[in-house]
């Protein structure tokens, strides 16, 4: 499927808004939610998904950028983690900057998994990006590699 935003966070846009992305380490982007959030980034994951078994649970961020979520699960325990990430800038950078963590260039309309691969699925800030009409063709995508 191409559409309007794949084609412009494929291009210059999508390159310069990686460029900004950059932390240094998880520490400074954990410093970052405690200044607009109050509480870690890190914390937050241990809260929200601290109960799931850290070495068998698999773990896909659809839209991950430069990965900096799933090297928070990381450092949090989690092993198995996968991203997808449109922009082949990003993904290219990603997987020099993380290590151990499954990163792919792709589109959240068409994951490169089979069918009740992931036991979690999930996307940070990207929904917002997608038009309207499309939302329905991409959380389909997403609930078909994931295990209910």
């Amino acid at each position: 499927m191409q559409t309007k935003q794949i084609d412009f966070w494929q291009g210059e846009f999508g390159k310069e808004y990686t460029d900004r992305s950059i932390y240094k380490s998880i520490e400074e982007w954990d410093k970052e939610y405690v200044e607009w959030y109050g509480i870690a980034k890190t914390t937050l994951n241990e809260q929200f998904l601290g109960f799931l078994d850290k070495e068998s649970t698999n773990i896909l961020e659809v839209g991950c950028n430069l990965g900096y979520q799933l090297q928070g699960l990381q450092a949090i325990g989690f092993k198995n983690l996968y991203g997808i990430e449109l922009q082949h800038y990003a993904a290219e950078k990603a997987r020099k900057i993380q290590k151990y963590i499954n990163i792919i260039q792709g589109s959240g309309f068409d994951i490169p998994f089979k069918d009740n691969f992931f036991d979690v699925v999930f996307t940070n800030g990207v929904l917002i990006h997608i038009a309207p009409d499309d939302l329905l063709a991409f959380t389909k995508e997403i609930v078909r590699c994931s295990k209910k």
